[in-house]
């Protein structure tokens, strides 16, 4: 496809990099292909997509998402009509399988908008921890929506959410872990990514799911093991973390 191609273009050099720094990561981009992260303009759309995906299943929050935007006129949720639409049926966001909670996060989510707290005009000129602050202001959005915000939606090259699951399974697998790798872990192994830590968190969830399926084959640094050395006090520390986050839709 047409975005994708460009997509790919616009990364190459992010490609390049990663290729020369990291042998392991090399072998998972040529087991996945070019990176396919394209920006995105629909700023509201997207975090209320978010906020109701949380702690449900993809499936589930495919179908509750369709309910909600089926609530407007072409399907085009805007911060002025969710409000109104609330005010009008305040049950409106329970019949689309929105929690009571999530329904109050909606609504503060286009209140946010409408008074630009979140300035929608600047979002592609602030920096990336102007964005999170902006966004963790909202009720229902804390720092991890906000990095998939800056990766997913504005594309930002060099973030690192160090307290994703998927990327730190993805490094677990790819780097031959025995364990669950701690932030700073993950942050060592990813100081070589930069400034493209982005592109190297993306191939970190690609690779972990291709390497899950039945037929994939597993590169052949990774299958030797190894990875970054565990010394008795990284050990320690891993110990001392409290159990990780659920898987987040993305």
């Amino acid at each position: 496809m047409w975005f994708e191609q460009q997509a790919a273009k616009r990364w190459k050099p992010a490609i390049q990099h990663l290729r020369a720094v990291d042998p392991r990561l090399s072998e998972v981009i040529d087991l996945i292909g070019p990176c396919t992260l394209a920006p995105r303009k629909d700023y509201f759309v997207v975090l209320c997509k978010a906020i109701l995906s949380q702690q449900v299943s993809t499936k589930a929050a495919a179908a509750m998402f369709a309910r909600f935007r089926g609530l407007f006129p072409q399907q085009r949720p805007t911060p002025r009509r969710v409000l109104e639409t609330i005010d009008g049926d305040g049950e409106c966001l329970r019949r689309c399988g929105f929690s009571r909670q999530k329904a109050v996060y909606v609504a503060d989510l286009s209140n946010h908008f409408l008074t630009s707290a979140i300035p929608t005009r600047r979002l592609a000129s602030m920096s990336d921890d102007e964005v999170i602050d902006a966004l963790v202001k909202v009720k229902g959005i804390g720092r991890w929506t906000a990095e998939m915000f800056l990766i997913f939606t504005l594309n930002r090259p060099d973030v690192l959410p160090v307290d994703d699951l998927g990327l730190q399974k993805g490094v677990q697998r790819i780097y031959g872990l025995r364990k669950n790798p701690s932030a700073a872990t993950i942050t060592k192994i990813a100081n070589a990514w930069k400034p493209y830590r982005s592109i190297g968190t993306w191939y970190m969830w690609r690779g972990l799911t291709k390497l899950r399926s039945p037929d994939a084959i597993m590169p052949a640094a990774t299958a030797a093991g190894g990875g970054v050395p565990e010394t008795p006090s990284r050990r320690s520390r891993q110990v001392r973390r409290s159990p990780a986050p659920a898987p987040r839709s993305r």
